[in-house]
């Protein structure tokens, strides 16, 4: 007699609108999840993946949704409880753990109560109970000082801290079943690697059933026990992890797989899902003899970019009347970027990565060291001077989003860095040049007129794209630009940044917490940690023979899905 599933999903469709214009999202979608099992959902953005989750979870708008099917959780259908008979298993059966741990956490609520909570309203622990159990729990989950942590508010703890603080949570209630909703998208690969293995952990541990989400298959290969793979709101495929990995049958799931950069060769270009959907993909690899060639040419010219002995401090002071603290977040960094090159910058959270690009930019000033552009000392210019030298010298933003106005149409938020610097002879000539730009990165004409918030990420991240070259600079500065992207879309802005930098001959200092990443676009690698460099050289050579044990564990913390 087989084991009755813990979760059953049958022909399960949402659609979402109002009155009589409801449109369906999720086509009809059926699984199940038996005790024990880890249940991998893999799938692009708008693929259905989370819809899916907040249906189980009971969390969609009523009054906004339709849900047809049926959602049985020991046989008990979810969809037919009222919102008071659901509150019994939400939290306490079926926990969940979000994508965004900052905005899932009360920010004025201190770390510990948000959890002991929890156990009061639940299981009707006293506030010293909870309390006890919430630190036994911060040490479960492998926070450092649960006691100091218990007493922070969730701006004061790293992003890492903040996720194993939902994990806390999520398992506070020894729930039956845990869904994990991307929870290691905005981690650095060796939290995320820590993260995988302490959920896996805990499921043993305590035998819960759970359903892992994610966009990137190697990932869940890690965790899961069965995947699904879901398209547009339809399920594609599913099998057991090694059954998907070793012979996947459909195209959408070949594509997703060969969409992340391969370690071991390096390809001139990455395939993409449409690429590989209509079969125009050609693999070429760039021989070590071809890097050789290129690399002789880079590296006889003068640099372009030369820094030395760089070091930026900050000073905090702690506590009302304490005393103010140096904190060095670039220690004495030196090298150069040569014209044509992409030096690869990758190291964890907190390593200085990004003040270091900010201080190029001169948007945060040098504490001491110097940063020459063509020979020429920018520590030592004045802000006008620096004005005109940053049309040269341009940053692609990590969130495109927060850098785009929401009130300003695309094609407008284009344009106005050439209005700025005064590039084109007017208006209608901007224009134009927008129209190009637009059609340069991949998005039509109709984009102009659209908003920020009517793009998707991938989009906005070509916007970002199009407004960084509009000033055609000679460097750029791309900071954490593909980390926030599905691993898809990822491919095709990573094809794109090669293809306009052969076509207009852009030097890239490249930033990123991936190696993997970092290594498909780098010539040089410069690998940071705690504010100085831990490696510096050939990106494939650091990659085959790591001389640093830092470097060693990120490279080792990469997903490598099954061989």
């Amino acid at each position: 007699m087989s084991q009755v599933p813990l979760l059953s999903v049958k022909n399960l469709s949402v659609s979402f609108g109002s009155k009589k214009n409801f449109k369906e999202v999720i086509h009809p979608v059926s699984f199940s999840l038996a005790k024990n099992k880890i249940l991998g959902i893999v799938g692009e953005s708008g693929s259905g993946k989370s819809v899916t989750s907040l249906s189980i979870m009971g969390l969609l708008p009523k009054k906004k949704t339709q849900i047809t099917g049926e959602i049985l959780f020991e046989e008990t259908n979810l969809l037919h409880l009222d919102e008071t008979s659901f509150r019994k298993y939400r939290g306490n059966e079926i926990a969940m753990i979000f994508q965004e741990p900052m905005s899932a956490l009360n920010p004025s609520m201190k770390c510990g109560k948000q959890v002991s909570e929890i156990m009061k309203l639940h299981l009707n622990y006293s506030g010293v109970q909870a309390k006890k159990e919430t630190l036994q729990l911060f040490e479960k989950v492998k926070l450092p000082r649960p006691e100091a942590i218990y007493n922070s508010y969730p701006h004061q703890i790293s992003g890492g801290q903040m996720q194993r603080v939902m994990i806390a949570m999520a398992i506070a209630c020894k729930p039956k079943l845990l869904i994990a909703d991307e929870p290691t998208t905005a981690l650095d690969v060796t939290v995320q690697k820590e993260i995988l293995q302490l959920l896996k952990e805990l499921q043993q541990e305590t035998q819960m059933s759970m359903l892992f989400i994610s966009h990137d298959l190697a990932l869940v290969s890690e965790i899961a026990d069965e995947v699904i793979v879901l398209y547009q709101g339809e399920k594609v495929e599913q099998d057991s992890v090694s059954s998907i990995f070793k012979n996947p049958e459909k195209s959408y799931t070949k594509a997703l797989m060969a969409s992340r950069p391969k370690l071991g060769i390096r390809l001139k270009k990455l395939p993409t899902i449409s690429s590989i959907s209509d079969k125009s993909f050609n693999p070429i690899e760039i021989s070590p003899q071809q890097r050789a060639a290129k690399h002789k040419n880079l590296y006889t010219k003068a640099p372009l970019l030369e820094v030395t002995n760089l070091t930026k401090e900050y000073i905090t002071k702690i506590g009302f009347f304490g005393k103010n603290k140096r904190l060095t977040a670039v220690n004495q960094v030196s090298f150069n970027v040569y014209e044509g090159e992409t030096l690869g910058l990758v190291g964890e959270s907190g390593c200085g990565k990004s003040t270091l690009g900010k201080t190029i930019l001169q948007l945060e000033k040098a504490t001491s060291g110097s940063i020459k552009y063509r020979g020429k000392e920018l520590t030592q210019l004045s802000p006008r001077e620096m004005r005109t030298l940053r049309k040269e010298i341009q940053l692609i933003f990590q969130d495109p989003y927060a850098s785009l106005n929401p009130r300003i149409i695309i094609g407008e938020a284009i344009a106005e860095p050439m209005n700025v610097h005064d590039i084109g002879k007017n208006n209608k000539d901007r224009k134009k040049k927008v129209e190009q730009l637009l059609e340069k990165v991949g998005l039509d004409y109709s984009y102009y007129y659209r908003y920020p918030h009517e793009l998707s990420g991938g989009q906005r991240q070509r916007v970002g794209i199009a407004r960084t070259i509009a000033l055609e600079p000679k460097l750029i500065i791309c900071d954490e630009c593909v980390s926030a992207l599905d691993i898809s879309v990822q491919a095709q802005v990573l094809n794109l940044l090669n293809e306009l930098k052969e076509e207009f001959g852009f030097t890239y200092i490249f930033i990123s917490h991936d190696l993997a990443v970092v290594k498909f676009m780098a010539d040089q690698l410069l690998v940071m940690n705690a504010g100085k460099i831990e490696e510096l050289g050939d990106a494939d050579e650091i990659y085959a023979n790591p001389s640093r044990e830092y470097t060693k564990k990120l490279i080792d913390a990469i997903p490598k899905g099954i061989d």
